[in-house]
């Protein structure tokens, strides 16, 4: 049972058909004049009022890219060098994504200056003091819809109409919230937003980039001209293909993926809270995505729960794929206030619609059976048991009641 997509998705049959044909007899360059190049353009044209359609934005306001990476250079770099000479200063949180985190590193090293807003014990940043944030100097807003590893949701709505009122550019990572969540730019109040293929069961290596039209920036790529200019480079037409298809069918079956994979995502998180002693919630428990939970399990290390559940046969995550390599802890759990030692002991798990065999009360015993054997070879818990005595095993070393 696959439980990481939010590392990645399926590519659905239904894509990747329509993908085929761009692979071998409609293999023409769209920039080209004749027959094949003709049709490439078409497709290239279908795809982009597709993804547009999802997103209630214009065609013409699509850029397609390589991914959400790519979508998140271009747009922070793009304003930033855009406007540097209006200002240099840009506003974040300390919890996005590497690609948007590490973009701002790489622009403090040229003397921009960034404020990253801290987030609340939800996962949420408080938006009196992104207020308090904004100088004359600030030229761009970036804070991502729904994070990759808690799966909260920002109040971008609110977020956009605070940009708009200061004249500030405003970008928004929506890589993990669209598919999900309704994304719709104009009630999101944005000039910039990302997203990701691959997330949606489309095809890796394929994203866009929403610029509101009347937004200017600066090109990163430089070559024949594609993307109106703004990304150079031969279209990925099958990919692109891909894209526009996986995002007519999550637009169609939104509401009804929404109703199933939250009554799921709110049955998972009772019982495990319930069973698990020690075993806690990262991040808010209604403003989430429907697909996606975070855990925390006192005294135990989320990489070898993560072997012992892949032996069960469930494949998941300590937190994002991007950054699962590493054993340092993560910082996205570190920004919420807890204790690192705490957050070694993360779960992320992350549903597909497909997930139709998935069974919460069995996958909820083979977290217990795999937490508990942990547990007994870690010194940590069995320190806790030295707590006046013995600890219960039920409510925890604060319990009064057994």
């Amino acid at each position: 049972m696959y439980l990481d997509n939010s590392a990645t998705t399926q590519v659905s049959m239904e894509v990747f058909e329509e993908m085929k044909p761009y692979f071998t007899e409609e293999f023409g360059n769209p920039s080209t004049l004749y027959k094949i190049g003709r049709e490439s353009k078409k497709a290239l044209d279908l795809a982009r009022q597709r993804v547009a359609d999802a997103i209630n934005a214009k065609p013409e306001e699509i850029i397609f890219t390589s991914g959400g990476s790519e979508s998140d250079n271009l747009a922070i770099k793009g304003i930033a060098f855009k406007l540097a000479k209006k200002g240099k200063h840009i506003i974040t949180t300390n919890i996005e994504h590497p690609a948007v985190k590490n973009t701002l590193g790489f622009l403090e090293s040229l003397d921009f200056k960034v404020t990253y807003l801290q987030v609340k014990e939800n996962g949420i940043i408080d938006i009196e003091e992104l207020k308090e944030a904004i100088t004359p100097e600030t030229i761009l807003i970036t804070v991502m819809h729904a994070n990759n590893e808690l799966g909260t949701i920002q109040p971008i709505e609110e977020i956009g109409k605070i940009a708009r009122e200061n004249k500030i550019k405003f970008h928004t990572d929506a890589v993990q919230s669209f598919g999900k969540i309704e994304v719709d730019v104009e009630k999101l109040n944005v000039d910039l937003l990302s997203l990701s293929s691959h997330k949606i069961n489309g095809p890796k290596g394929v994203g866009a980039l929403y610029i509101k039209k009347g937004t200017r920036v600066v090109p990163l790529i430089h070559g024949g001209g594609q993307e109106r200019g703004i990304r150079s480079g031969t279209e990925n037409v099958p990919g692109i293909v891909g894209f526009g298809k996986a995002c007519e069918l999550a637009s169609k079956q939104l509401e009804e993926h929404y109703e199933k994979l939250s009554s799921i995502r709110d049955e998972l998180i009772d019982k495990v809270l319930n069973t698990i002693p020690e075993a806690y919630l990262n991040g808010d428990r209604e403003n989430r995505l429907p697909n996606l939970v975070n855990f925390r399990f006192k005294a135990i290390e989320g990489e070898s729960l993560i072997l012992l559940l892949d032996a069960k046969g469930y494949q998941a995550s300590t937190g994002s794929a991007c950054s699962s390599n590493t054993l340092e802890a993560s910082p996205v759990l570190t920004a919420l206030g807890l204790d690192p030692v705490d957050v070694h002991g993360s779960l992320r798990l992350s549903l597909a619609p497909e997930s139709d065999s998935f069974d919460v009360d069995e996958f909820v015993n083979v977290i217990s059976e795999s937490v508990s054997r942990l547990r007994e070879m870690s010194p940590l818990w069995n320190q806790e048991l030295d707590y006046d005595g013995v600890m219960c095993k039920k409510h925890g070393d604060d319990c009064r009641k057994c």
